[in-house]
Formats: C-alpha cells, structure tokens, sequence
C-alpha cells in the first residue's frame, strides 16, 4: 500500500476516515529540537531514523487530509519541570483552529501539575501524553497520584510512552505504569507502541478494563528488525479488538503513512478488526 492508496482502502472498508490516536504537533522550537535528535538517530538508537513527513506545518495538516485521518490530538510531552503548562495552552489552541484536532495535554511530577491538570480537563483536553523515557520519571511519584485519579474520574484516556523501546530508560517496562493501575484501576491508558518491546507483559495489562494499546510503529518493517512482534501473540491482538487502537507517529516515522496501515492489514485478522481499530475504537476513546 502506498499513501495514494490510502483513502480508497478505508473507503472500502465502509469507514468514514481514519482516527489516529498518536499523532505530534509541537511548538516550533519543540519539534526542532526533536528532529535534530532523530537526526543523530545512529548514535542514539544504532539505526538512522529518517523522518519521512519533515515538512511545515501546513503541509503536514494537508497530508493528514489526503490521507483522510478525520481525528487526531495533537500530542504534546514535556522533559523538564516548567513546560507541561504552556504545552498544554499552546495544544489548546492548536486544537481550537485546526480541524480535526483533539485537544490534547500532558504533565510531569511538579507541584502545579494536579492544578493545571484540572485546568485542562475543565477547557476540555480530551486525552494526555505522558512519555517516560523521555521524561525520565516515574509514573508512581506521589505528587502524580492525584493527576492520575483525576483521570480515572474523568475517564480522559492517557497515551503512555511506557514501554522499553527504543530504548530503555530508568521507569520504562510494565512495572512501574502497571503500579499505577494499581492504585487507579479505572485509568484509561493507551499503551503506546504495543509496550515494544515488553508486548506479552503489556497486553497482560488488559486485565484492567480500560487499558487499551495503540498500534504506533510496531509490526512495521522498521520496527520489526529491530523489536518483532512475537507471531504467537497476534491471536492475542485478535481477541483485544475492542482494545487496539491505531496510531502512527506521525510526523516521526521514517517510511510512508501507508505503512503502518500495511502491517494491520497483513495481520489478517479480518475487515471488521480493522474497522474497528483504525476508526471505531480510536472514536470512541477521543469522543468524536
């Protein structure tokens, strides 16, 4: 499959568009200082990291359209202290003159982050990000308990970057996000990346009922040389239906959109499961 072959094909699966669960719009300053990091890509992660969509703002809205993405957030995550706030106002308003874009948030374990946290769920942020190797902290801080009970209450999902891959850090793996589901078992997540490259012990935490994981880079070829999805558990996927939700990286992923729609579709796993992963589940959790 290739981008141009993209809106025909989830035509033909009797969708309306594609919902993306996983997809950045950062400041300018932010995102460049992202690309300059997938820039030294060889030495970060062994591998270049091209990026595929490295293009203006517009233009990249535009692509989205092409490809039919109907719904996205545009996720934001901050590294230090002192920038989750003015990320967070800054997706609000992105959100509010782009079409198609669902208000998104983050926090990090500051002082403040319960009182902006609440700020953002009372403007209506309908799903967070929170990115633990990038961060570098641990979701089980208490100053975070109470953010993350404010999410369970609201039922707001977060995307969690919890996973070890593409490399670990020091509060990656399913432990420390699976002690916050603990102590919140309401908490709807979104585990990103398939939890590569923990994907059994990330899937185990389905077993809170509102875990769900998005699809973002993983069973690509890409990806699959360098973390692959054990073929054991595609039956497992099969049977999550309801809880798989596409994502895609975009603007950061270092080959075509299509791609990624490519590895679902050669799962087989059959129409209805991609109906419901690349649009029903992704509505459902972004409220549109």
């Amino acid at each position: 499959m290739r981008d141009d072959d993209v809106p025909a094909w989830w035509a033909g699966l009797g969708l309306d568009g594609l919902v993306d669960v996983h997809v950045h719009f950062l400041p300018d300053q932010v995102m460049n200082a992202v690309w300059n990091y997938f820039d030294q890509a060889v030495v970060h992660y062994g591998t270049a990291w091209p990026i595929t969509y490295r293009t203006s703002v517009e233009e990249r809205l535009k692509t989205l359209t092409t490809l039919g993405v109907r719904a996205f957030p545009a996720l934001v995550y901050p590294h230090k202290p002192d920038m989750a706030a003015w990320l967070n106002t800054w997706a609000r308003d992105f959100a509010a003159v782009t079409p198609g874009c669902v208000a998104s948030g983050t926090f990090f374990p500051e002082a403040s982050a319960s009182s902006y946290v609440r700020e953002a769920l009372d403007l209506g942020t309908r799903i967070f990000k929170v990115h633990l190797q990038v961060g570098d902290y641990d979701p089980r801080d208490p100053v975070l308990d109470d953010v993350w009970g404010q999410l369970a209450e609201a039922g707001t999902p977060v995307v969690a970057h919890c996973g070890s891959g593409p490399i670990p850090g020091r509060h990656t793996g399913p432990g420390p996000i699976g002690e916050v589901l603990r102590r919140h078992p309401r908490l709807t997540v979104v585990v990103a990346h398939l939890g590569m490259p923990e994907y059994a012990e990330h899937l185990d935490l389905t077993s809170y009922p509102n875990v769900h994981l998005d699809t973002t880079m993983a069973l690509t070829p890409f990806t699959e040389a360098l973390m692959p999805f054990p073929r054991d558990l595609v039956p497992r996927l099969a049977d999550l239906a309801d809880r798989i939700v596409l994502g895609s990286d975009f603007p950061n992923i270092p080959y075509p959109y299509a791609t990624q729609l490519q590895a679902l579709v050669d799962l087989e796993l059959g129409d209805d499961w991609l109906r419901a992963v690349c649009s029903e589940n992704g509505a459902r959790l972004l409220g549109v």
